[in-house]
């Protein structure tokens, strides 16, 4: 009754919903059994309203980016997922750009190089979204989140808004104030700088070259499953243990990057983290270290 309320509450602001929606289809693992409901948001005043309904039917909600850094149980997701897929849009302003929480950072890349804005060429092919890459202060190349955002629009819980700058984002390696203090990203300006276009386009290709020659991008997965070890690298320490190609079943320990846990076809939730604690098992009582995973897992039996 409660869902069949919400429902009729979206029908009522023009924010589209779905019953029964498998998560599967939009997270890049291409893993997860359905939500109860699954909402899109295309404006911060909707998300607003979305909120204080959920909060007023005491119906529990998780917020979806691009689903690239998330592991959802087979069994789903109980009550509401509001997703910012829709929440894209991208404009400059001044020396930098104003962003929506679902707008993907490889087209804020090429964004910021058709007006010749340098500084977040490190970002892309970092396969997530702007609000995604904040809420986990993504990183590569030397480059960080925390080095570029100037301030974000963000939603709290009781579906108020509030402006927050740069230095009250609390980041850290894979974590930032949205990860931990409950605040949502709606959207973000970043503060960039005028640079050669030659030089900012030759970085990218750089940088997805190498994406693309380390990486196995061919398979589903959610980049690096496990955080980096201080003064080591997980990657290192799984392929030294002779890991790489472990499988339980669809999910294997990526044989191209032992850093990455792989979809090689039907992998289920229970498949991926029964092989993620094989590996940090394997690796702690061979070195002593615990790999901790950097990939969020969600839904029903978590």
């Amino acid at each position: 009754m409660k869902l069949n309320a919400l429902a009729e509450f979206c029908s009522g602001i023009s924010a589209e919903y779905a019953f029964g929606e498998p998560m599967e289809k939009h997270t890049s693992f291409k893993i997860g059994g359905p939500a109860d409901i699954l909402i899109y948001a295309v404006s911060v005043k909707q998300l607003c309203s979305v909120l204080k309904k959920c909060k007023e039917l005491e119906i529990p909600y998780f917020i979806l980016g691009k689903g690239s850094n998330l592991l959802v149980s087979d069994g789903g997701i109980a009550g509401a997922v509001i997703s910012l897929s829709k929440m894209n849009g991208i404009c400059v302003k001044d020396r930098g750009l104003v962003c929506g929480a679902g707008a993907s950072m490889s087209e804020v890349c090429r964004t910021a190089l058709e007006n010749s804005l340098a500084g977040i060429e490190f970002a892309y092919g970092i396969p997530g979204s702007v609000g995604g890459a904040l809420f986990m202060n993504a990183g590569a190349y030397g480059g960080q989140m925390s080095d570029v955002v100037l301030s974000a629009v963000c939603v709290t819980s009781e579906g108020e808004t509030v402006e927050i700058g740069a230095a009250d984002m609390n980041f850290g390696y894979r974590t930032s104030v949205f990860k931990t203090g409950g605040l949502i990203v709606a959207s973000a300006e970043l503060s960039l700088e005028k640079g050669d276009k030659g030089e900012i386009d030759g970085k990218m290709k750089d940088y997805i070259g190498r994406r693309k020659s380390k990486q196995p991008l061919e398979y589903p997965s959610a980049g690096s499953f496990f955080k980096r070890p201080k003064g080591n690298y997980a990657g290192a320490l799984i392929e030294k243990n002779g890991l790489k190609g472990l499988k339980e079943g669809g999910a294997e320990v990526s044989v191209k990057h032992a850093g990455f846990i792989v979809n090689t076809g039907g992998a289920t939730c229970g498949d991926v983290k029964r092989l993620g604690l094989r590996v940090s098992d394997a690796v702690f009582a061979a070195d002593g270290i615990r790999l901790e995973p950097e990939v969020v897992f969600v839904g029903r039996d978590e």
